[in-house]
């Protein structure tokens, strides 16, 4: 057995035992594996593009008329700091991507669960949901608009479609994927429905939703700076699109390194749960 059914005997077992402090022993590396991670290497690469990006603005090969050096970026930022124009579109950009992140995502593992662990729920809801896999969610607008308007409603609603396929995709797949001999294990020592949703459904499908939660995560702001250029007066991509009709570039690159960092942050917390929670399993990538 794996380490994930020892996990789930061990929770069977000794539920109601006091949890015992064991030795914190580290694990010796993989002669073939990557070797051991640095506490913030994922930051080496857009260090080594900011760099470049540097070099090739201070020696002139890149015009500034096509793409601004990042210190205009980094001083136009300031300025919009300065005026309150860049934290008030920023948290209008975060509340719309957060409550279609949040929208969609309920949506989407409920549904995931429902047509996971039930033949009806399969056959009714994965089937429309495959379906519609077919229609790309940016295609949908003209029918949004015709239905929710131009509205808020709109925009959040477009954000949580966007959101809900990947949660959706991947955690009913995690959940298809458990291994039956847990299922038996499960049902041999008896475990009540309860039991087996928290001691085999949630630990066996948590590895899948926290993938789909990481492209849930990027999904919400990609449909986000194109519902901000429909119709909106406030966001980022309403600035954005503003400092285009006036050739604004260095405004432009501002609301672009927005929201790259929303990305990447959003992305690096979510990875960061994802460790927390699966800290039982042992896997190549750390």
């Amino acid at each position: 057995m794996n380490a994930y059914s020892e996990d789930l005997r061990l929770r069977v077992h000794e539920a109601n035992r006091p949890r015992a402090r064991l030795a914190s022993t580290p694990a010796a590396q993989p002669r073939l594996g990557p070797g051991t991670p640095l506490r913030y290497g994922t930051v080496l690469g857009p260090l080594l593009l900011l760099l470049y990006w540097a070099v090739l603005s201070a020696t002139g090969w890149l015009d500034p008329r096509m793409l601004p050096a990042p210190w205009a970026a980094v001083t136009t930022a300031a300025e919009l700091i300065r005026d309150g124009r860049l934290q008030d579109h920023l948290a209008v950009s975060t509340w719309r991507a957060m409550a279609g992140l949040a929208l969609g995502v309920a949506v989407g593992a409920t549904l995931a669960i429902l047509s996971g662990l039930s033949l009806l729920g399969g056959y009714v809801i994965d089937g429309l949901v495959q379906i519609k896999r077919g229609i790309p969610t940016l295609a949908l607008i003209p029918f949004m608009i015709l239905w929710l308007g131009i509205g808020e409603t709109m925009k959040v609603t477009l954000i949580a479609t966007a959101v809900f396929f990947p949660v959706y995709i991947n955690t009913h797949n995690a959940l298809r994927a458990i291994d039956i001999r847990h299922v038996e294990l499960a049902e041999t020592v008896r475990l009540s429905r309860w039991q087996f949703l928290r001691h085999v459904v949630v630990p066996g499908s948590l590895p899948g939703f926290l993938t789909g939660l990481r492209f849930g995560v990027t999904s919400s702001w990609l449909a986000l700076v194109v519902v901000e250029q429909l119709n909106a007066t406030s966001g980022i991509g309403y600035m954005v699109t503003l400092a285009r009709n006036y050739a604004q570039s260095d405004v432009m690159l501002v609301g672009l390194v927005v929201y790259a960092l929303l990305g990447f942050g959003s992305d690096a917390l979510v990875r960061q749960i994802e460790r927390r929670a699966l800290r039982w399993r042992r896997t190549l990538g750390r």
